[in-house]
């Protein structure tokens, strides 16, 4: 028996569907919390009584059962074809039943059409009459009060949205030109292989993100040297250059290159001995920072139901920040802030506190994180507005000399994230934390915002302070390195 993960798998790579019936998958980390039964929520929007509920592992006979009796099924498993699927809820009305699909996100788009085919094509194979198709999602306006609403926090779409988020293609048209027989792509899912098919590399093996299997299947590309032609950024032929023996960045083909500027910046690099800067562009950008140099580094939880009033599905919630101050004469001081539950509204009071209130305030991926999070507080606490945005007035962004191909290293490898900068440095940096990516900082903090309050002495409180002050701290690090290239 199959499920259409299993069919996601098999067509995305067969190589990668065969390597998951033998390997131990990890443990499930959602990226995003999600702390409520969604279908529960849902089933008051939509006024359900009496339902049939599936439960997992029920026989698929169970809700065709259930259908003679219920008016509404909620996630009922169905089988057909040795496919089977769990459908989030059916309701029946005169002509049929009408299918409504769950997607947990703002704007359901057509680009995931496997999942909504393939359960239309196990229903209408079991002769069960669909009438009318939606999408719930939730509702990117929705802005919760003290009480949840569940009426106001989705959305019933008849339509799936376009590029620019609004709704135009109706979803019972998507399905139905989308459609197709897929009983030999079964069968051949039954047979099975007699050998895991050898590894092949298409764009579907780092596409949004990279395969779990990439570095097992192509274990030789981690062996690659710092200034292989394979961590030229964004190159669409340099694995057709490296077959033409071009093995390394200095010999790229310029004819086949896309020409940008972090290109540019790694072609020379290779050239000039390991190292290229622009030094007057980079001199320039260094001027503009003016003592004392605050380093900030934030870290937040992201919910898919706002848990909080003022919240919007998807908002984040901050619960930590980590602040480096460098003085003009070289002193440095530290400050960090840590709390659990909702503690919005002193976080920002404690950043209006602990940055000073002149000079310049640094963070990495300024633009897609602090400021944004920052406009946020500003928006929820307007008494706050003011100082909140004159912090973002003098911020500027450490990623800036690496992304615009100011500075760069080989031995960055074709990436620039703090931590690839700063194991360049001669530092122990981040080897010896408990804590090694944001993420895990995530789930830690999950762990301490189920206690009633924050105890000091517990070690996952050292940990996540001692986690996110080195983020703060790699950019002093990294800033000094800066200078002394620059000169």
């Amino acid at each position: 028996m199959f499920h259409i993960s299993d069919l996601k798998k098999y067509n995305r790579c067969r190589r990668m569907y065969c390597l998951d019936q033998f390997t131990p998958r990890p443990e499930f980390r959602p990226f995003v919390r999600l702390d409520q039964q969604v279908s529960d929520l849902v089933s008051r929007k939509l006024g359900i009584t009496d339902p049939f509920v599936g439960q997992r592992g029920d026989d698929a006979s169970l809700a065709l059962q259930a259908m003679a009796d219920h008016d509404w099924l909620i996630k009922a498993r169905f089988e057909y074809g040795q496919l089977r699927i769990k459908v989030p809820f059916l309701h029946r009305n005169e002509d049929g039943w009408d299918l409504y699909f769950m997607f947990i996100g703002l704007y359901p788009h057509s680009n995931d059409m496997q999942f909504y085919c393939d359960t239309v094509w196990v229903l209408e194979n079991l002769n069960i009459p669909l009438k009318n198709m939606y999408v719930v999602h939730l509702n990117a306006d929705y802005v919760r009060g003290e009480e949840l609403d569940e009426n106001e926090l989705f959305v019933v779409s008849s339509s799936f949205y376009n590029g620019k988020n609004h709704p135009t293609l109706p979803v019972e048209k998507a399905v139905r030109d989308h459609m197709k027989d897929i009983s030999e792509l079964l069968d051949g899912m039954q047979q099975g292989f007699a050998d895991i098919p050898e590894p092949e590399r298409s764009h579907q093996c780092s596409s949004r993100q990279k395969c779990r299997y990439y570095d097992s299947c192509f274990p030789e590309e981690k062996e690659q040297e710092d200034n292989s032609i394979l961590t030229l950024i964004g190159a669409q032929y340099r694995y057709d250059m490296k077959k033409e023996g071009r093995l390394y960045l200095r010999d790229a083909d310029e004819r086949r290159i896309e020409g940008s500027r972090m290109q540019y910046a790694q072609i020379m690099a290779d050239r000039q001995g390991g190292l290229y800067t622009d030094k007057m562009a980079l001199r320039n950008w260094l001027g503009r920072l003016k003592y004392p140099i605050a380093c900030i580094d934030f870290e937040w939880e992201r919910y898919a139901i706002p848990p909080y009033a003022g919240m919007r599905p998807y908002d984040v919630l901050l619960f930590e920040y980590s602040i480096h101050t460098i003085q003009e004469d070289g002193t440095i001081n530290h400050k960090v802030y840590l709390s659990i539950h909702d503690k919005r509204e002193d976080f920002a009071r404690g950043l209006i506190r602990d940055i000073p209130k002149e000079g310049t305030v640094l963070a990495y991926n300024a633009e897609g994180a602090e400021k944004i999070r920052i406009q946020e507080l500003a928006e929820v606490f307007p008494q706050y507005r003011d100082e909140l945005l004159a912090i973002n007035d003098r911020m500027e962004d450490l990623q800036l000399p690496f992304e615009s191909g100011m500075v760069y290293d080989t031995r960055m490898r074709g990436q620039w994230s703090l931590k690839k900068i700063m194991a360049m440095m001669d530092d122990p940096g981040y080897r010896d934390l408990d804590i090694q990516q944001g993420m895990d900082a995530v789930y830690e903090w999950r762990f301490l915002d189920e206690e009633e309050k924050l105890d000091e002495n517990d070690p996952r409180v050292r940990e996540l302070k001692e986690y996110c002050g080195m983020d703060s701290y790699a950019m002093t690090v990294v800033l000094d390195w800066l200078k002394q290239i620059s000169s």
